[in-house]
């Protein structure tokens, strides 16, 4: 069911700084950090030759990523993301078997404008997932 690994996103109180320690430290090409305010976050990726890194900074103090900070006062590991080809049949399946879909269930349009479902962490060892259409 799973594709590709689209993505790991790192939750990070100060966007500006981690994203220079990309570029500057790693070497990492860098998108424009861009406000998502439908998603509560501003992100930047880490263009990687195999995946990509999003850094996600809270957009507003309602943001899911500063209750994340919250409780994880360094940033860290926020969710990883993975494609499918199909998401709803990808969500109905996991449904079938389980699986708690976050939020009503319908897929929404994500950084890269494509639709994207969250998946329960208890669900998945512990792991917050993604799944974008592909």
């Amino acid at each position: 069911m799973i594709g590709r690994l689209n993505h790991v996103a790192i939750a990070v109180r100060d966007i500006d700084a981690a994203a220079k320690v990309y570029r500057e430290t790693l070497a990492a090409e860098v998108s424009e950090k861009v406000p998502q305010p439908a998603h509560g976050v501003t992100t930047v990726f880490v263009n990687l030759p195999n995946t990509k890194i999003e850094l996600l900074e809270p957009l507003g103090a309602g943001s899911p990523i500063a209750k994340f900070l919250e409780r994880n006062a360094d940033g860290g590991i926020h969710h990883i993301c993975y494609e499918v080809d199909d998401i709803i049949a990808a969500r109905d399946k996991l449904k079938g078997q389980g699986a708690r879909v976050l939020g009503d269930g319908e897929p929404k349009i994500g950084a890269h404008g494509k639709p994207v479902l969250f998946l329960h962490p208890k669900d998945f060892c512990g792991t917050l997932v993604e799944l974008e259409q592909a």
